[in-house]
């Protein structure tokens, strides 16, 4: 059954305009798409490669658009009548030999592996601000705990030290006071003697 839709108003942009613009696989196009953000509305633009045109100029018809971002595949099916388009722009057209050219997907999958397979893998990065903010404040806090360590091993060697010479003051005091005690008996027996060589003499 054919539905009759001459005269009616199926979308409210030009579709005329967006009849003859001619959108075919292999096109490199720009969509400028509305976008409502937070009560307002901004264009944002889409580039990519046309991979495959469907229901010709119907009020239905669609285009499917892919483009690489971050080297991820992104695809998005655009209406043709669509009031949330702008404007689409044709970049580039190439001489395709397909009308779907889905084999792009695997194409592309296909290449990274490959390239895969020549990668090695390696970690290096860049320093941040905040890490470096943070090392240097570990390295300072390492560096006075070292400090307040040394310190301390300087503190206590000190002490024991101290402590040595104490002991050692205190024991050669303690020699001294013993050489004297055997020393003053032997003063005593000589006076004892010499008394009694003199008592002998006087007898």
């Amino acid at each position: 059954m054919n539905t009759v839709t001459t005269g009616v108003a199926v979308s409210p942009v030009n579709m005329e305009d967006r009849k003859t613009i001619g959108i075919r696989a292999g096109d490199t196009v720009k969509v400028h798409q509305r976008i409502q953000d937070k009560g307002k509305t901004r264009i944002q633009i889409f580039e990519g490669i046309v991979l495959a045109r469907k229901h010709g100029n119907e009020p239905g018809a669609t285009f499917t658009v892919r483009k690489m971002a971050s080297g991820v595949g992104v695809e998005k099916i655009f209406p043709l009548y669509s009031p949330n388009i702008d404007k689409i722009e044709i970049v580039k057209r190439s001489k395709v030999r397909r009308a779907k050219l889905y084999f792009i997907r695997d194409k592309v999958a296909r290449e990274i592996k490959r390239q895969m397979r020549r990668m090695n893998l390696v970690s290096m990065a860049t320093e941040s601000a905040v890490e470096a903010e943070q090392r240097a404040a570990e390295a300072a806090k390492k560096a006075e705990e070292e400090a307040v360590a040394a310190e301390a091993k300087a503190a206590e060697d000190a002490a024991k030290k101290a402590e040595e010479e104490t002991a050692a003051a205190v024991a050669e005091e303690a020699e001294t006071a013993e050489e004297v005690v055997e020393e003053a008996p032997a003063e005593e027996t000589t006076e004892e003697k010499k008394e009694e060589a003199e008592e002998e003499k006087k007898a």
